[in-house]
């Protein structure tokens, strides 16, 4: 007998919406089950004091999957408004005059020559080249990584294709790209620029998310990676989503919805049900069992595999595997509301429209993680922070504004105690602090004040160990080795079992990625029958 439903997808964050969205309007009865009540995972938007709304765990987004983009806009007729501000960054010092990045590459170029004429004369051939980099992790991203051991056609393909991609960008080029990848961000930037706050605020893509500092291995390819998608001359995402991320994620409900997909929220699954080797259905906390031909787990890898499978059905192996996955969770959040504006040294409110960026030199990043890798939180963060009301006042009351602000470094593990209230709110009073030196008015306008550890971005969002990109993105945890090597298709060692969250390929990023591309797998799988 068929069973209710052709496939269940844990979990309707971002990506697991977008698989749940693709499989039903291929025609497959789907079932999306969330955990909290609401939808959206991570990309969530809520009030913290009366009027004050801010993104809770995830305050901007990167470049969305055109095909989810289509699927929006051919479902909805509309997809959500997204914020580009311009400049992108505004990097302030303490003493000294800021630095903004624009959209233009002239415009930012010209400002960059205010701090160093020789930089600024470097600035269009690094973005040239920046750009060609990321144009090539994009059509890596677009792909099913392949299986190197394989002797299929198609993976075989796959691997030609890429290649006559690489060989596109000219030989010097291809060289160039791949010596980039393995560097670690200091060597980068020590090539191409002299300025420190340049460095710094560049540098600082490369470490976001990561519990690495920037003389690490592979923090050149971090930087690549958040650049992938973004228009040409732009060097650091800043896009935003009017009205909060959570109305993205809306629109996805919506569009899954409009499939046919059935969503319920408040349904936390704590078992996925195996039978001979074949994923059959799931357990609900409230003990209900539910049938379906397939499971996708829009979890991470760890949750999924050693928390709702039983270790018994996968082979000892794997489990090691799935168990040496690393997490550490380097980031906390802290959301203001705001009496009036920051007082950052700035002519024109409308310049911090982007992403203020306390990153002052690629020493500053190093320094920050140097307390981290002991088990301290940061004395010196370096922060990522955004006023979305100023672009979008509906965020809060008639000239009062909201601030978001990603911290590093905040790990997961202390060396001296937990992530109890005593020490989440010391570390919202040293982001406070750090911010009151470029703007001294801060500490007197906040009127309210929503912390985040690493401990709560697991317990409320389900990031293991708080890691935003459900595993990290190091470089032993990429492309064919996501989430572990072997299992990098989005199928798993348990038949009928998939992933599709931000733990497989290519990563982390609010993109739709991850769970576009598992749809393709899955619906490539039911066609074989």
């Amino acid at each position: 007998m068929s069973r209710p439903y052709d496939a269940i997808v844990i979990g309707a964050g971002h990506n697991g919406l977008t698989t749940a969205a693709r499989l039903a309007k291929a025609g497959l009865r789907v079932l999306a089950l969330e955990g909290r009540d609401t939808v959206g995972g991570a990309l969530v938007t809520e009030e913290i004091h009366p009027g004050f709304k801010v993104d809770a765990a995830c305050h901007q987004i990167g470049a969305l999957h055109p095909g989810v983009v289509g699927d929006l806009d051919q479902a909805l007729g509309v997809t959500p408004d997204i914020v580009r501000s311009d400049p992108v960054v505004f990097a302030p010092l303490i003493d000294g005059h800021p630095l903004l990045l624009w959209r233009d590459p002239i415009a930012t170029a010209e400002a960059i020559a205010t701090f160093s004429k020789r930089d600024a004369e470097s600035w269009s051939a690094f973005v040239e080249l920046i750009s060609k980099a990321a144009g090539l992790l994009e059509a890596a991203y677009e792909r099913t990584p392949p299986d190197l051991l394989s002797v299929d056609a198609s993976d075989l393909w796959s691997l030609v294709r890429l290649g006559g991609r690489a060989r596109r960008l000219g030989k010097r080029d291809m060289m160039e790209v791949a010596r980039l990848l393995t560097m670690t961000a200091v060597e980068l930037l020590d090539e191409w620029f002299e300025n420190d706050l340049l460095k710094g605020t560049l540098g600082a893509t490369g470490v976001t998310g990561m519990f690495q500092g920037p003389m690490a291995a592979g923090t050149a390819y971090m930087l690549l990676h958040n650049h992938v998608g973004t228009e040409n001359g732009t060097v650091r995402s800043a896009d935003r989503v009017r009205g909060g991320v959570g109305v993205l994620s809306h629109a996805l409900r919506d569009l899954a919805r409009s499939c046919g997909v059935e969503i319920r929220t408040n349904a936390r699954v704590t078992r996925i049900t195996v039978k001979d080797g074949r994923a059959i259905g799931v357990v609900l906390a409230n003990g209900d069992e539910l049938e379906a031909e397939r499971v996708i787990s829009n979890a991470d890898p760890r949750r999924t595999f050693l928390d709702l499978v039983d270790p018994l059905d996968l082979a000892p192996r794997f489990v090691r595997q799935v168990q040496n996955i690393k997490y550490r969770g380097a980031c906390a959040k802290v959301n203001l509301a705001l009496d009036t504006l920051p007082s950052f040294a700035v002519s024109d409110p409308a310049l911090l429209g982007g992403v203020v960026s306390i990153s002052p030199s690629l020493d500053y990043l190093e320094r920050a993680y140097d307390d981290a890798k002991y088990g301290d939180i940061s004395r010196e963060p370096y922060l990522e922070a955004v006023i979305p009301s100023l672009a979008d006042p509906s965020l809060a009351p008639d000239g009062k504004h909201v601030m978001s602000i990603l911290v590093q470094y905040a790990p997961y593990h202390l060396n001296d105690g937990t992530w109890d209230e005593s020490r989440t709110s010391e570390l919202g009073d040293r982001v406070v602090k750090t911010l009151a030196q470029y703007a001294p008015n801060l500490e007197q306008i906040v009127l309210a004040r929503h912390v985040l550890s690493p401990r709560d971005l697991e317990t409320d969002f389900g990031l293991t160990e708080g890691n935003i990109y459900h595993g990290e993105m190091t470089l032993d945890q990429l492309f064919f080795m996501r989430p572990v090597p072997g299992w990098a298709r989005y199928r798993t060692p348990i038949e009928n079992l998939y992933l599709c969250g931000a733990g497989t390929h290519p990563g982390g990023g609010v993109t739709g990625r991850p769970g576009y591309n598992a749809a393709r797998e899955i619906l490539k799988d039911v066609k074989r029958g």
